[in-house]
């Protein structure tokens, strides 16, 4: 049964309430990322891990990733709903157990948790779209699942902020349950429990290579310079593990009936230097989302709400300049640059980040946001259509699949990669920092209270470190006001230095999209919309296959 014909005994009332449900599902996940996102500095601050911070998103992130391709092909055998419903459930679990997290340990296990439903909310809610609506009807409701996107990430910091300052972190968790609950009653109620299907090979091998080897991978870089040194037997052990694992998930994927990601796919120079600018591109984003609140709240002293409103400006130029730079590109046809400009922006707006100081003020802190949002924006739907172009139809979905796949990956690596920074650097600022005649006036114990900025960003915790000082009698207060000065100055100075990590890492993507061949955008009919982006467009089997085009073994692209 065709997806067309699926249409025939559903009425257009169904396929609506079948969209609210499934779009209810998406801002269920949405939602958390932005709340939460906010509330880290004070999670960390009470559960003390600053150097397990981007293991939090790390954890969720590798989860969701490599669970995505399983979820989608199990849904396509199965059915949409179960495992719709099955992520959902998942979710929430793991939604109620973060928010009773009582060690940084736990929390990020049960991010974990969170991850694995995450995984199937995503694809199989753009399944059902598929399943649904003939491809003419797609393109409305895919601006709209946009548009939740957009929502929550303007809305979402700030609620985390205000959820935070007024109800504990712990109710950013907790908040997703009732929205939960009406997703997984309208999900339940309106999705069918057959949708149309064909069979599959499930890759189980190559998802499970893929996921042990990137699991030693991350620890290393997690670990390197933190727990044991980049030397170390136990780093350099990882690291060829990691290596000899991720080779292995390369053979088991040439020799797969339906891989989990191809590698002939890298045949093409267009689909392989859009996915290294995308990876570049996502370790950069994270530099900036993951870290500026603990900026704004440790270094310059706002509270969780004004760190969440902060954010705001540079969503709003994320959602404009991607609504701008593909109507840009439906209009002219080209691509090549637009997308050296957008990634030299956002080069430009992280090289501004990584200038400020425990000075810069609020406004500064907007202007950069706000440049570093406009050139992030537009590339994140551009190396999609660069993609999709490249290819014909009947393999958009693979191809545009491995591009997400592959900037996930990039940047649940930078955030591992830059946790590992802001731990190195921040440890080795406040050592240098720490006015010596403070230091010999401090015990061992109360030495250890120091080892995160947790003072900076939680009142309780600053409460302790004044009593803790109390004990050294009238100077203990001038001591206090030192400590924090030089836990400010090493903050600031430890997180900056990501910022300028990110600013590499896009310098990088752009010497890599200044290298991507351009194909002029095909066009349906005249019209002023890419090929890629209608589908109207093919390149059959039988015609030369065109630069930075790649056609698989067989020369066929018949499923």
């Amino acid at each position: 049964m065709t997806s067309e014909s699926y249409l025939n005994p559903v009425s257009r009332r169904r396929v609506w309430l079948v969209l609210a449900g499934v779009l209810l599902g998406m801002l269920l996940a949405a939602l958390d990322q932005t709340v939460v996102g906010t509330a880290m500095p004070r999670i960390i601050a009470e559960l003390r891990g600053l150097e397990h911070y981007a293991w939090v998103f790390t954890a969720y992130m590798l989860a969701s990733t490599v669970t995505v391709p399983i979820y989608g092909k199990l849904s396509d055998i199965y059915g949409r709903r179960r495992f719709f419903l099955l992520g959902m459930g998942i979710f929430l679990l793991g939604s109620a157990l973060s928010g009773l997290s009582q060690t940084m340990t736990q929390l990020i296990v049960f991010r974990a948790v969170q991850g694995l439903g995450a995984g199937a909310l995503f694809p199989i809610a753009l399944a059902i779209v598929g399943d649904l609506l003939p491809p003419a009807e797609r393109g409305k409701w895919q601006g709209v699942f946009a548009a939740v996107w957009g929502l929550t990430a303007i809305v979402g910091p700030t609620m985390g902020g205000w959820i935070t300052d007024h109800w504990g972190w712990r109710w950013a968790f907790y908040v997703n349950m009732p929205v939960g609950a009406v997703a997984l009653l309208a999900a339940g109620l309106t999705i069918p429990g057959r949708l149309s299907r064909r069979p599959h090979t499930i890759d189980y091998l190559g998802a499970a290579t893929l996921i042990a080897g990137t699991v030693p991978l991350l620890l290393a870089l997690s670990w390197a310079g933190i727990e044991y040194p980049w030397r170390s037997l136990q780093i350099v052990g990882l690291l060829a593990l990691a290596a000899a694992l991720l080779v292995s998930f390369v053979l088991v994927e040439l020799r797969a009936a339906e891989p989990v990601v191809n590698p002939r796919l890298f045949l093409s120079r267009i689909y392989t230097l859009s996915v290294m600018a995308g990876f570049f591109m996502a370790v950069g984003m994270f530099g900036t989302i993951l870290y500026l609140p603990l900026f704004i709240q440790g270094v310059l002293g706002h509270t969780a709400t004004s760190s969440g409103a902060v954010l705001t400006p540079m969503m709003l130029g994320f959602v404009a300049s991607s609504v701008i730079g593909g109507q840009l590109m439906a209009r002219t046809g080209r691509y090549k640059v637009l997308a050296i400009g957008s990634v030299a922006l956002a080069a430009v707006g992280m090289l501004l980040l990584s200038r400020m100081t425990p000075q810069t003020t609020s406004g500064e802190v907007v202007r950069n946001m706000v440049v570093t949002g406009l050139g992030i924006g537009t590339t994140m739907s551009l190396f999609t259509i660069v993609v999709q172009n490249a290819f014909p139809m009947q393999v958009l979905g693979e191809v545009t699949a491995g591009l997400v796949f592959f900037r996930s990956i990039g940047g649940t690596l930078g955030a591992a990669i830059l946790g590992s920074v802001l731990t190195n650097r921040f440890t080795s600022a406040f050592a240098t920092n720490l006015p010596e005649p403070v230091r010999q006036r401090l015990t061992p114990e109360q030495l250890g209270l120091l080892r995160d900025p947790q003072a900076l960003v939680s009142v309780e915790a600053l409460a302790r470190l004044r009593e803790a000082f109390g004990q050294l009698g009238p100077a203990g207060l001038q001591l206090v006001d030192q400590v924090l000065l030089a836990l400010r100055l090493s903050l600031s100075s430890a997180i900056t230095e990501l910022f300028t990590v990110g600013a590499i890492f896009l310098g990088l993507a752009l010497l890599v999209t200044a290298a991507i061949p351009e194909i002029p955008l095909r066009q349906a009919r005249g019209a002023a919309v890419t090929s890629a982006m209608a589908g109207e467009a093919e390149v059959p089997s039988s015609e030369p296959v065109g630069r930075g085009q790649v056609r698989p073994p067989g020369g066929s692209w018949d499923d």
